[in-house]
């Protein structure tokens, strides 16, 4: 077996969305980098999460919308092209060949190296290479984590002889099975009970909580809620799998926690994420094998002598979503190469050097039906946090743009309004098209931008957007009710 030594200034261990910004920031600073991946180039979110699961849901909610709109109600009377559907899917997610990303990272000016990478002590990282070589990586700046996260399994009997789906086969079925059982209340679990209900399975969840996506606003997981079983999804709320097995026949048989039972084709297992660190060599450095790798808010991580070692992404346990792990690798890699360079570092809030977004305006969207967008504290953070906000709502469906949306339109906005600074601390919006009201939202809140100020954003009519005139307006109404006359 050989052994090859290679020196770098930025080694980088996952070749996801995170670990490509952070290579590709260092590279454009001026460093040299390489990059480690064990799987396919593009990490997780494009073969089996955000890209696969959004070719999944969008014709679903197209379809959905299609049903509700004048002149086209019939034409979408027939059920959904299910092969075409797994074919846009496919697409979606390239095929699972991840060639155009390798293209990339060689046109990035980014080294390659295919294997499964360790940590071997400071500034060392070991490869071993598919065809059983072993690669040593010296970094001479820095080494980034980006191994990212995995599904989270739970501690059910005869868990292997089940063979449970997880996120990733329930992006990727090559078919929607005839029955299938989700455990889990989560993101996931929504958005696949969405698609494959709607791909014509017959879908039970069975949630522990007695909500869905118990972190969002409760109107807004109601809403949720009351889709899923307008499509047909059997809800079981306050309830939990107490044993399975698969049969003879090849089917699951559940039982519940309540004492009732039922039987799937097919079992998906949303029940969370765990990091992707237990191979990673990290006892050599002083860490926990297995554990989330807590950093400060440069992505420096905790408890490791010198600053030389990053985690960037889901693998910090900040926030589990892409788009704020590339975010993270953005600021993770200008620190990385102005360390280098010995240049001084900015850390205020909301410089170019610390991620203060993680901790104050994180977006997310939750492509159910309806869609559900959020950024900033929700009403129970605050209320957990001490903060005093002032909570404003408005039924969506009351705005003209909504309505020339779909005739039939559900959905309700709410912001948070910090009386002191007289800003917005927090938004979630619930109903059909939502997703694209967020960004505004996110600027509100990270520019701190006041509500005197927010009155000259004129938004167009008709558009959906017209709700945020429409808050602006009932929290200043309610301020003159509460005002001493």
């Amino acid at each position: 077996m050989s052994t090859t030594t290679q020196t770098f200034d930025v080694v980088v261990i996952g070749a996801g969305p995170v670990g490509e910004n952070v290579a590709d920031r260092a590279v454009a600073g001026g460093l040299s980098a390489v990059i480690v991946e064990s799987e396919l180039v593009g990490g997780e979110c494009s073969y089996w999460a955000c890209d696969p699961s959004k070719g999944l849901l969008h014709p679903v909610h197209v379809h959905n919308e299609l049903k509700a709109i004048p002149g086209l109600a019939k034409s979408a009377s027939a059920p959904l092209d299910v092969d075409a559907v797994l074919a846009h899917r496919d697409r979606m997610a390239s095929n699972w060949d991840d060639a155009p990303q390798v293209e990339w990272l060689n046109s990035a000016g980014i080294e390659l190296v295919r294997g499964v990478g360790r940590l071997a002590g400071p500034r060392a990282v070991t490869v071993a290479t598919p065809d059983g070589r072993t690669v040593r990586l010296t970094a001479r700046h820095a080494v980034a984590v980006c191994t990212g996260s995995r599904a989270a399994l739970p501690p059910l009997p005869n868990l292997e002889e089940l063979r449970p789906w997880t996120s990733r086969e329930a992006t990727s079925a090559p078919a929607a099975p005839r029955r299938l059982a989700v455990l889990g209340a989560g993101v996931v679990a929504v958005e696949m009970a969405t698609a494959w209900q709607a791909l014509g399975s017959r879908v039970t969840l069975i949630a522990r909580e007695a909500t869905l996506l118990p972190r969002v606003e409760p109107f807004a997981a109601e809403l949720v809620a009351e889709s899923l079983r307008e499509s047909g999804v059997d809800l079981r709320f306050g309830t939990t799998i107490a044993g399975a097995v698969r049969n003879a026949v090849d089917e699951v048989e559940i039982t519940l926690s309540d004492g009732s039972t039922l039987i799937a084709d097919e079992l998906l297992l949303a029940t969370g994420r765990a990091p992707r660190t237990d191979d990673l060599g990290l006892e050599s450095v002083g860490l926990k094998p297995g554990a989330w790798l807590p950093t400060d808010d440069l992505f420096t991580v905790k408890g490791v002598d010198g600053d030389w070692l990053y985690a960037v992404g889901d693998v910090n346990g900040r926030a589990l979503l892409t788009h704020q792990g590339k975010y993270q690798a953005r600021i993770a890699g200008s620190v990385i190469v102005d360390r280098a360079l010995q240049r001084g570092l900015d850390i205020r809030k909301w410089s170019r050097h610390v991620g203060t977004a993680d901790l104050e305006a994180v977006p997310q969207v939750v492509f159910s039906d309806p869609e559900i967008a959020s950024v900033g504290l929700t009403a129970a953070e605050a209320a957990r946090a001490g903060r005093t906000v002032e909570i404003v709502d408005y039924q969506i469906g009351d705005v003209a743009g909504a309505f020339q949306y779909r005739p039939d339109y559900r959905g309700q906005a709410r912001v948070l309004v910090d009386p002191a600074r007289n800003t917005i601390v927090g938004a979630t919006f619930a109903g059909p098209g939502v997703a694209e009201l967020l960004y505004s939202a996110t600027v509100a809140i990270t520019g701190e931008v006041p509500l005197d100020r927010l009155w000259h954003a004129v938004p167009a009519f008709p558009t959906i957007s017209e709700v945020w005139l429409r808050l602006l307006e009932t929290h200043r109404d309610r301020a003159k009710e509460d005002s001493p006359s």
